[in-house]
């Protein structure tokens, strides 16, 4: 029987620990993971004729992703047409870079395209990883206190109702019969060791000490910002947001939406349920298409941003982002502490009718 070496993907929902497990992960000799590479969100290029001429240079222009995992073009195939090709060829060198056997990734963003992700690479496996919704939303507040990818408006909207498009997605996996692995952040940061040798068992591969411990983990591919501070330290911890950021009104409807959600599934998920307050209800079924509607608009409008990056003019683009780093570095000190990520600075006002597309990470 042929050993099994990838593609891995780990998804979950922004702010849930996806970078976390990343960097556990990453420090198995037998796994290779590139972080938010994000390829598969540009597949747009790969739709009309001509990608092998364009593919390599709009990847890098979108988040940096060879420089940031010290991969160089002539060490892939950038003449494929191919979406699939592409990802393999640029994927694996950086598990050849690092000596190791199982290729992936790691990106929250691709919680709403798990069942195309299975149809282009049938062998997959999938970790998806839970969080609290109420702190996932927490931690989204508490990011988007600096200038980031979530002080964007809606952020938290595309959280709350992501949160089932992913278990929409995840529910598919499992139906289809993909490799799915679920875990529970909480019992990650709790007891990392014993939720590692699950996923080691789940993989295939021996589980060693390493991989239950931050200490030494290599995080050089993870952007820089506050938001990223407990990933890229040494100890293995949840921050504790105070409650009172999350605003009432989405608290609120936070736990109507768990309410509604514990009922339709007879109490088997999400796995942490809504809090006991008497008062919250389930939302109505106006509020439900209005937010849906909302939602909707919302990806559409990430969507679009997706095609700028993929079919508008390059220079167009670089001078967009120029514009737009002058802007801010006029309205905000700026402090060069590592690599940019461009997509936080993209998002804030998207190119072409500024639109914008997502940072992912946590």
């Amino acid at each position: 029987m042929t050993e099994w070496s990838g593609p891995l993907f780990v998804v979950g929902p922004w702010r849930s620990g996806t970078s976390l497990l990343y960097a556990l992960l990453n420090k198995h000799p037998r796994i290779a993971l590139m972080y938010e590479a994000d390829l598969f969100v540009l597949r747009p290029l790969f739709w009309i004729p001509g990608a092998e001429s364009r593919w390599v240079a709009r990847w890098e222009f979108w988040n940096d992703p060879l420089r940031r995992h010290g991969l160089t073009v002539d060490r892939i195939q950038p003449r494929t047409s191919s979406l699939r090709t592409a990802m393999k060829s640029a994927y694996q060198e950086y598990m050849y870079q690092k000596n190791a056997s199982i290729w992936g990734e790691k990106s929250p963003t691709y919680y709403d395209c798990l069942t195309r992700l299975a149809r282009t690479f049938p062998e997959a496996r999938f970790i998806i990883i839970w969080r609290d919704l109420g702190a996932i939303c927490r931690s989204v507040v508490h990011a988007a206190q600096e200038p980031s990818w979530f002080s964007r408006r809606g952020m938290t909207h595309r959280a709350l109702l992501g949160y089932k498009t992913l278990k929409r997605e995840c529910d598919r996996l499992v139906k289809r019969g993909t490799c799915v692995y679920q875990i529970q952040y909480e019992v990650l940061v709790a007891n990392p060791a014993d939720v590692m040798k699950g996923v080691c068992r789940f993989l295939d591969v021996p589980f060693i000490a390493d991989v239950a411990s931050l200490s030494g983990a290599d995080r050089s591919a993870i952007y820089e910002g506050r938001h990223h501070s407990l990933v890229k330290g040494e100890r293995i911890a949840s921050r504790t947001e105070r409650r009172e950021i999350l605003p009432v009104k989405l608290g609120r409807k936070i736990n109507q939406y768990l309410r509604l959600w514990q009922e339709q599934s007879g109490g088997i998920w999400p796995v942490l349920p809504a809090s006991q307050d008497s008062e919250c209800g389930r939302p109505s079924l106006a509020g439900r298409v209005v937010d849906q509607v909302l939602y909707h608009a919302l990806r559409a409008f990430d969507l679009l941003v997706v095609l700028g990056y993929c079919f508008a003019p390059l220079p167009f683009l670089r001078k967009y982002r120029a514009l737009k780093y002058q802007r801010r570095a006029s309205s905000v000190k700026i402090q060069h502490r590592g690599p940019i990520d461009q997509r936080q600075a993209d998002l804030q006002v998207p190119p072409l009718a500024e639109a914008q597309h997502p940072d992912s990470s946590d």
